[in-house]
């Protein structure tokens, strides 16, 4: 049986309400897809103040319409790829992650005798840009894009998909400068991606990122820069369990795929 969204949830999310979690989010547009009723309730639920900026634009768009012939332009396979992969504002955040890499690899060189802070950091160096990849404050397209067959997890998946493609290259041309194995600057750096999807599932990927990179900075990074060596996590012999965690967490993060259309019980 199809769980349909309570009035509540409609009503957040006619008004955009930015604490509404992204999975709930999801979910409600994925249902609204297929329920005519919802789609009532929620026309029903939007402010006479929407609807008069919507009949407004309306009219201007009818009038430019009827004024001005415009030839349909033919849609470039790039500008799809680029929209459905990437996004503009995912820019400041990968070259912010460059140039902490670099920074971090340079304060490494300088300060002999400290444990590697490109090491360190590389297991968060996907975040910033995996929490914007699909988030409503970061995409400026959002809204038109969330009503498109390809948003939701897809896109999510999609865009992680481009942020990795950046830093993966970013942490090998660093780390090959430090001498530091480059399994143990990749593999925790794809475990901590496919964490932050499998608990994005639960509390939105934003979150996730954020919860994780407090985590890994209070109980990894700062220890060890107080006690000037590297933790048991990031040892050698560490590799093969990073390897096996990123396959597990990998697994679970596909199979809980339905918590980004699963609707949340939350107000």
């Amino acid at each position: 049986m199809t769980t349909h969204p309570s009035l509540s949830q409609i009503e957040r999310y006619a008004a955009g309400d930015p604490e509404l979690d992204e999975p709930s989010v999801w979910a409600i547009e994925v249902h609204l897809e297929d329920c005519a009723d919802c789609r009532a309730r929620l026309a029903g639920s939007t402010t006479g103040a929407s609807r008069a900026v919507i009949d407004q634009v309306a009219l201007v768009l009818d009038r430019e319409i009827a004024t001005a012939a415009v030839p349909v332009g033919r849609s470039r396979p790039w500008s799809v790829l680029r929209h459905r992969w990437f996004v503009g504002t995912l820019l400041p955040w990968l070259a912010m992650t460059g140039t902490v890499l670099a920074c971090a690899a340079v304060l490494g060189a300088l300060w002999v005798g400290t444990p590697s802070l490109v090491l360190l950091i590389a297991p968060l160096a996907p975040l910033p840009g995996v929490a914007v990849a699909w988030h409503r404050r970061a995409d400026p397209a959002w809204e038109l894009i969330a009503a498109t067959p390809a948003s939701g997890l897809t896109m999510l998946l999609r865009r992680t998909a481009a942020v990795l493609a950046f830093v993966i290259p970013a942490l090998a041309v660093v780390g090959a400068g430090t001498g530091m194995s480059l399994a143990l600057m990749l593999l925790p750096c794809l475990a901590f991606t496919a964490a932050t999807l499998l608990l994005g599932t639960l509390v939105g990927v934003r979150h996730a990122a954020i919860g994780l990179v407090t985590v890994w900075t209070l109980a990894v990074v700062a220890p060890s820069l107080v006690a000037a060596r590297l933790p048991v996590l990031l040892s050698a012999q560490s590799a093969p369990s990073w390897a096996l965690a990123t396959v597990v967490l990998t697994i679970m993060a596909l199979l809980r795929a339905n918590g980004f259309r699963r609707l949340s019980h939350h107000g």
